[in-house]
């Protein structure tokens, strides 16, 4: 059977995903971009959006491993859009562009429905509105054979965990205090046990990775 993944997952010291206050100009509110500066530097984050450069190295190594052996996706809808409620305006296609870098079906989890969105190279959102086990059965049918990305945001990721549905669990520790926000690991305890290997490295930009995995 396929397995189930997070990659480059980055949370706080206090274990804030996100920051309180996402809004289309602040897509992680009030943390900004400082959970994510370690993934912007990387070679496989510029090359994700389709630019040369960047930095190489452990951290870039491990933000490697986001892509290969992907089928379909996952995420919440805070990570498609900022918007809460009914849709305002179905024309707005997501923050990601007309060419998203995830070219897999993305099964958005929301509660306010919307038609499919078919975007350039080869992603398409489905909008659904169904519990961790029923989204991950439509997005492995879909991945025909491939790997389930759960691409967040924490409270998506929290979700998977609790119904014991995630395989291999990447979290980025990034050296900063945010003090509120959305918490990855509320109602966690004991998640250690699941999981038989657990590795972890620290990299000159600072950050802690830990790895989570069944084989």
């Amino acid at each position: 059977m396929s397995r189930v993944r997070v990659h480059n997952f980055s949370v706080s010291l206090d274990g804030f995903g996100t920051g309180e206050g996402q809004s289309f100009e602040a897509p992680f509110g009030h943390a900004g971009t400082r959970l994510h500066e370690w993934f912007f530097r990387t070679r496989a984050f510029q090359s994700m959006h389709g630019a040369g450069g960047g930095e190489v190295g452990v951290d870039d190594a491990l933000a490697q491993a986001w892509g290969p052996g992907i089928g379909a996706e996952i995420m919440g809808r805070g990570k498609f859009g900022p918007q809460q409620g009914p849709w305002p305006d179905l024309e707005w296609k997501g923050w990601w562009g007309d060419d998203p870098p995830f070219h897999t079906p993305v099964y958005v989890l929301t509660h306010q429905l919307r038609p499919t969105l078919e975007m350039q190279g080869g992603t398409t959102f489905h909008f659904v509105d169904a519990e961790p086990a029923e989204v991950l059965r439509l997005a492995r049918d879909a991945a025909d054979g491939g790997d389930v990305r759960i691409g967040g945001g924490p409270s998506v990721v929290r979700a998977f965990l609790e119904a014991d549905l995630i395989d291999h669990l990447h979290v980025v520790i990034v050296p900063i205090l945010l003090g509120r926000g959305t918490r990855l690991w509320d109602g966690m305890e004991g998640l250690e046990e699941r999981f038989p290997e657990i590795e972890s490295v620290s990299t000159p930009s600072g950050v802690t990775h830990v790895v989570f995995n069944r084989p």
